[in-house]
């Protein structure tokens, strides 16, 4: 867009203003020059878009601007780019939810919404995301769904339409009548471009949010797409980063899988099982560049999460507590944050903990990490991974830390030998002495749920 000498002119102006009263003074002048040239009937479009642009800049300074919005309805309606553009810049700043010249502004961007000119529909759709009120959620969704579903429409406006109806269906679900046009939207997680795939995938994850029920046939589709990403290496050369293939299409699939429950068809629990052991086997090998590490970990992290809330195969949570083992013992703080956090929600399911707790030693000294973040997610795990035979050692340790912890940590730390002595205690001696050691070690750090354990 070509500047507009007169725009320059007065951010120039404002600029080098001293004082807030001589801005103000200047802004003041301006707004009553601009009020006299909207009331010109020979005022051009070009003219119109530069006052309407000083507007939306006096808006962003937080100046009060309680006029120009029906200007910027008429830049809304042009049929040049440019003007438009502006038009639907100032639309998304400056108009409110129940602007009388709301309607005007709808049925303008339902007439782009199906211009055959993309850029159009394009400026539409970005206005309908940003200003999303409820009026404009229940008109214009059907449309912006007939956008994504159209054959005729491109990847680019088909990715746009489907972030649109994400907005709108967080912020209004109940209008947007998303049970009506879930199923046909499903469909598209297999699409060719892995770009509206990656799109759709946020679009029907927020729809299975709500309407799980309705939603699961999606659980199919994005098995095969997974596939298709892992084991079969369909995906295009532009969408490999740092040697992994599309991470965060392969994050987001995973991630709309935990919503549904394992696959009834044994031909698609099957395929599910073998991405995963296949996901697991890749990150046996340590990546070399750190950008290559944190896609293929974040990618691992979620595939172990996907098998927990799936509790698909026993012998395949083994293998994640020992690939957990390696990364509660890695330099990258943020790798051990996320192994003691995984391994915290896997000891929560898997059958025996015998695994976990060769790790013991390394989690316990994990109490002791610089990252109080760290030290928390060790303590989860310990709290998680304890039982009858292991209740004594790990009490016992927790005690010993507790001289130490943060003040931050004693609190929970406390609450948590109570809970763990109170559920594991064999003898009745050994429960008495942790009780009297820790109302001792905790002090002014003893909760009132703790007090209510003793005195029980």
């Amino acid at each position: 867009m070509a500047p507009m000498k007169g725009l320059t002119v007065f951010i120039a102006d404002l600029r080098k203003c001293r004082s807030h009263e001589d801005e103000e003074k200047r802004v003041n002048k301006e707004l009553a020059n601009i009020r006299t040239k909207f009331k010109e009937p020979s005022l051009n479009g070009y003219n119109r878009k530069k006052y309407v642009c000083k507007l939306v800049y006096m808006a962003l300074l937080g100046y009060e601007v309680s006029f120009g919005h029906r200007e910027a309805v008429d830049l809304v309606n042009s049929t040049k780019y440019s003007e438009k553009q502006i038009g639907y810049l100032a639309i998304s700043l400056l108009m409110e939810e129940d602007a009388d010249y709301g309607r005007m502004v709808v049925a303008a961007m339902r007439r782009d919404i199906h211009d055959t000119n993309e850029f159009n529909v394009s400026l539409a759709l970005n206005a309908v995301s940003n200003i999303c009120t409820r009026e404009i959620a229940e008109v214009l969704t059907q449309d912006i769904v007939a956008q994504l579903l159209s054959p005729v429409a491109s990847m680019f406006i088909k990715k746009k339409a489907a972030l649109c109806l994400l907005r709108l269906l967080r912020r209004f679900p109940e209008a947007v009548n998303a049970q009506q046009w879930a199923a046909r939207v499903i469909p598209y997680l297999g699409h060719r471009d892995i770009g509206v795939t990656l799109s759709v995938a946020s679009l029907v994850t927020a729809l299975a949010q709500q309407f799980p029920d309705d939603t699961r046939k999606a659980a199919s589709f994005a098995v095969r797409r997974l596939k298709s990403l892992v084991i079969d290496n369909e995906y295009p050369a532009e969408y490999i980063y740092y040697k992994v293939p599309a991470p965060w299409l392969q994050i987001k699939l995973l991630r709309l899988l935990q919503y549904f429950p394992a696959p009834e068809s044994p031909e698609l629990r099957s395929l599910l099982l073998s991405i995963l052991r296949h996901i697991i086997d890749v990150s046996q090998d340590t990546p070399r560049e750190l950008q290559q590490m944190n896609a293929q970990y974040s990618i691992l992290f979620e595939a172990i999460n996907l098998g927990i809330q799936l509790d698909i195969d026993q012998g395949l949570m083994q293998e994640c507590a020992v690939l957990l083992g390696r990364f509660i013992t890695s330099r990258e703080i943020n790798v051990r944050y996320l192994g003691l956090e995984t391994m915290a929600h896997l000891a929560a399911y898997i059958d025996s903990l015998d695994t976990i707790k060769t790790y013991q030693g390394v989690i316990i000294q994990s109490l002791r990490d610089r990252d109080v973040s760290v030290r928390r997610r060790a303590l989860d795990l310990l709290y998680s991974m304890c039982d009858v035979s292991s209740a004594k050692t790990i009490v016992s340790e927790l005690l010993r830390h507790m001289v130490v912890a943060d003040f931050t940590l004693r609190e929970e730390m406390a609450l948590k030998v109570a809970i763990l002595t109170e559920k594991y205690a064999t003898e009745y001696s050994w429960y008495v002495d942790v009780m009297m050691r820790l109302v001792s070690l905790a002090g002014d750090h003893m909760g009132d749920e703790v007090w209510h354990r003793i005195v029980q």
